[in-house]
């Protein structure tokens, strides 16, 4: 597809909006080669614009590729997509977290986590304990990311 103009695409944008979801079924089989998901004709449109965008602008990098694959590859095969937090927990590794102006810190040994004196084998064990709900544990002790904020749970 020749690398349209951004007023070209703006009123490819604005036809999007205008046909109705047959037309955006067919849009999708022409655009993206495969059978429509069974969206809603919102987002629908939403994931058109974003082809005709990745389209004219190139998709995402491979790396950003990678890394999506596997959460993917889940959701292909009917399960459900996992949310993951990579914590890199080698034994002898300190995990701090400040909950309700309370500082809990969670060494990593060989077989599980010590937290408060007490031997456990999931960190998300940990982390109901303390919040009282359910968190996912590498979710909850994940490192802040720029700024200090954590990732939402």
């Amino acid at each position: 597809m020749a690398r349209p103009d951004p007023d070209e695409r703006a009123e490819q944008l604005d036809r999007l909006r205008r046909l109705g979801r047959g037309e955006l079924r067919e849009e999708w089989r022409r655009l993206c080669r495969s059978p429509p998901p069974n969206l809603s004709r919102d987002l629908l449109v939403r994931a058109l614009a974003y082809r005709i965008q990745e389209l004219a602008e190139g998709g995402l990098p491979r790396a950003i590729l990678r890394r999506l694959l596997p959460a993917g590859s889940a959701e292909q095969e009917g399960g459900t997509a996992p949310r993951t937090v990579e914590l890199d927990l080698r034994p002898g590794a300190h995990l701090v977290r400040e909950w309700h102006g309370r500082t809990h810190t969670v060494t990593v040994t060989e077989t599980g986590f010590e937290h408060q004196g007490q031997h456990y084998r999931s960190l998300s064990t940990i982390a109901r304990q303390i919040t009282g709900t359910r968190w996912s544990g590498p979710r909850f002790f994940a490192p802040t990311r720029r700024g200090g904020a954590r990732p939402h749970g």
